[in-house]
């Protein structure tokens, strides 16, 4: 019996509780209600006047800015511009609107209709394309603190443009830029701040496929114009390019390309139709991957890093094609000679013989002093020459001497060739990647 009756009183207590959170609840409902109604009810608050300034006094409204970047989704390089999507967030005083807080029980009062009070006229001053999220609700926040203060947040998405020097593409950072400014109050009736303590905030999860966001910085952009001095707020966001990308897609297979045209060398001068068709290949292929990387890039009137690249790259390939023309037209050359040549021994040793049959004429003591008197000659010659090259040698040319080594012009000129080109290539390699990667950052 006693369990009963103490059972029945604990379900009346919790009864009574909630009577009371709920007959509470409504009463804060009504509290609200007429909070509303006695600071922004028809005739006591017109929002098209703007607040006062510090202290209720005739100076500017100060508006204090934050936004936090949620996400960059796109940067493009032709069209110059990149979308973000930020929450965006004022707040300021407005007198108007103070409120007595019941004791602290009103901590603040959320409006759902921002319409119904001023709000500063701000605007994306590099802003292309814009537009509110409106699913499933608006996305607009808007409170209002006891003393007048006012908290207005909205999620927008947005596309700005963004100027680029692509003077180092691929090896290049970029700055864009987030500003906002006044459309139609000046610095005398408005004035733009940036919040204290970490006024820009970026959400840890932001991936981007091709930059990464190395930092970011916060300005002032007050700015003068024929109607008047507007303030302005300004967040520059540096990003830098990734360059893993560049180096797999572009750099290696141009790489490829150059020391694949060099096989031509290693082949023999007389395959014509090989070394035609290996040059023109990798030609045509460094011309069409060339075309390819300015498709995707605006047409400037400067030069890029990668255009130096990707020119170098197509001389070197070039370079290999007209070799081979040399080479062609050296051997011919040699041909030419090598049968001129042969032409002119035959036409010798015709003369020698002709000789020998008229001294065989003359009788047998001709005959006997012919041997004698060209032995004699031979020796002295023979003499003179080991003299010429004792006296010459501490004087040979290493270079020369393994010239020599190729009777044919031709010849000389591939060897040359497959020194002088892959020594060229690694000495530009060494330049341009000091030129470009070690380079002194004028943004640091």
């Amino acid at each position: 019996m006693t369990r009963r009756l103490y059972h029945l009183l604990v379900l009346v207590l919790l009864v009574l509780q909630g009577a009371v959170l709920v007959c509470g609840k409504a009463n804060f409902r009504q509290i609200e209600k007429k909070i509303l109604d006695s600071i922004i009810g028809p005739g006591r608050y017109d929002s098209r006047i703007r607040p006062h300034g510090i202290n209720n006094t005739d100076g500017p409204a100060l508006v204090r800015v934050n936004i936090y970047i949620r996400s960059i989704s796109e940067i493009d390089d032709v069209r110059m511009e990149y979308s973000v999507q930020l929450t965006f967030r004022e707040q300021w005083r407005d007198e108007r609107l103070q409120f007595d807080d019941m004791g602290g029980q009103v901590r603040y009062l959320t409006l759902t209709d921002p319409e119904k009070i001023w709000k500063p006229d701000l605007f994306f001053s590099n802003e292309k394309e814009g537009h509110f999220h409106n699913i499933i609700m608006p996305n607009v926040l808007l409170r209002i603190y006891p003393n007048g203060d006012v908290l207005y947040s909205i999620r927008i998405s947005l596309v700005l443009s963004c100027p680029m020097d692509l003077k180092f593409y691929p090896l290049d950072k970029q700055t864009c830029s987030i500003v906002m400014a006044s459309y139609g109050y000046t610095t005398e009736d408005l004035v733009f701040l940036w919040k204290e303590g970490d006024p820009v905030q970026v959400t840890k999860n932001l991936h981007l496929p091709r930059f990464t966001l190395e930092r970011f910085f916060t300005d002032y952009c007050t700015s003068r114009t024929n109607t008047g001095e507007y303030s302005c707020l300004k967040v520059d966001l540096l990003f830098k390019r990734e360059f893993s990308y560049y180096l797999i897609q572009i750099y290696i297979p141009c790489c490829m390309l150059v020391i694949v045209s060099w096989v031509s060398f290693w082949l023999d001068q007389n395959a014509v139709p090989a070394r035609v068709s290996l040059g023109v290949t990798t030609l045509l292929t460094m011309a069409t991957q060339t075309s390819g990387i300015n498709a995707s890039l605006p047409p400037v009137s400067y030069t890029k890093a990668i255009d130096v690249w990707t020119g170098v790259c197509l001389t070197f390939v070039f370079g290999a094609l007209l070799e081979f023309a040399l080479v062609n037209y050296a051997s011919r050359s040699d041909a030419h000679k090598k049968s001129a040549k042969e032409q002119q021994k035959k036409q010798w040793e015709l003369e020698h013989a002709a000789l020998e049959a008229d001294h065989l004429e003359d009788g047998a003591t001709t005959f006997a002093m012919k041997p004698l008197v060209h032995h004699h000659g031979d020796l002295h010659a023979e003499k003179m020459r080991q003299c010429e090259v004792h006296m010459k040698s501490p004087k040979v040319n290493l270079c020369r001497r393994w010239m020599n080594r190729f009777p044919s012009r031709s010849k000389r000129i591939d060897v040359i060739s497959r020194i002088f080109f892959p020594l060229m290539f690694a000495l530009f390699n060494l330049v341009y990647w000091t030129t470009y990667l070690f380079r002194e950052d004028k943004e640091e």
